[in-house]
């Protein structure tokens, strides 16, 4: 085996950052055989097509409230340019692979791939616990990884969530903010999609720790990183066709709506699915 290096190169950032964008387009609501959601399961970053939305969508040209309050979105006719540059490279290429990928591919087959690259993200989202001090999460996803990897017929079935250990995504944006790094302004990156200045920076710092993708960098095994890319997104982006096309057809400002689901996702992981406290106002002390 080659060497791995130990300063990634440019064409290696660019390819790890686009890596774990698309290995954080999978869906928190892809559908199971069954018909019910996968949002507890697998819940990570938004792609530049597809909402990942932790709450309810609001209604057509309905902000949820407190959403929009502060939208620190100072470079918004830059982001907005941007995003509309995605949005035409999803009508153009994306929609149409992501239409061919879901006629061709059985339901079982696609719920098999989704397992497979939670699993190979194990690693990453160890670190994350580890970092944030969650030792029960942490835990949690080393059972997880060792029950998939071996019973689950290397994370092809995912047997851990059948008992009562379900996937729980963590990445080093949430691993910032639990250490108390603000935000930042909201950004859009280049078919990347929604960022923030703390997400986009971490997503990459994230990228090059990926042990999966450095091991085979550099090796005549490139191709399972670019494997796994492709598979993410299209399976992703064939599991959200509907939603997606209602959201565009009904939004009063698209933009604002996407931007809005970003936060409101962001803020899910976060808290773990735990509800916010500044949604709700100060009881006064009467004693």
């Amino acid at each position: 085996m080659s060497e791995v290096p130990s300063v990634p190169s440019l064409r290696t950032a660019l390819r790890s950052a686009l890596l774990a964008s698309a290995l954080g387009v999978l869906l928190a609501a892809a559908p199971c055989p069954d018909g019910t959601a996968q949002a507890e399961q697998w819940a990570p970053r938004t792609s530049p097509i597809v909402p990942v939305p932790t709450a309810p969508v609001p209604p057509a040209g309905m902000a949820p409230v407190g959403a929009e309050e502060d939208v620190n979105d100072p470079l918004e006719p830059l982001n907005r340019g941007i995003f509309w540059f995605n949005e035409a490279f999803d009508v153009v290429l994306f929609r149409p692979l992501a239409e061919i990928y879901r006629a061709v591919v059985p339901d079982p087959m696609q719920v098999g791939v989704r397992n497979v690259l939670q699993n190979l993200r194990a690693p990453l989202d160890l670190t994350n616990q580890i970092l944030q001090g969650d030792w029960d999460g942490a835990g949690t996803v080393t059972k997880r990884f060792v029950i998939n990897s071996t019973v689950g017929l290397a994370g092809l079935i995912d047997v851990a969530a059948k008992n009562g250990l379900p996937y729980e995504y963590e990445s080093f944006d949430q691993t910032l903010a639990v250490w108390g790094l603000p935000e930042g302004p909201y950004i859009v990156l280049p078919l990347l999609g929604p960022s923030s200045l703390r997400d986009g920076p971490a997503l990459f710092a994230e990228s090059w720790a990926d042990p999966v993708a450095r091991l085979a960098d550099g090796t005549d095994r490139e191709w399972i990183n670019y494997t796994r890319i492709g598979l993410v997104a299209i399976d992703a982006r064939a599991s959200y066709i509907e939603v997606v096309d209602d959201l565009r057809a009904n939004s009063f400002d698209y933009y604002a709506a996407r931007r809005s689901l970003y936060r409101q996702q962001r803020n899910g992981l976060i808290r773990d699915g735990r509800s916010d406290p500044a949604q709700f106002p100060d009881i006064p002390d009467y004693d």
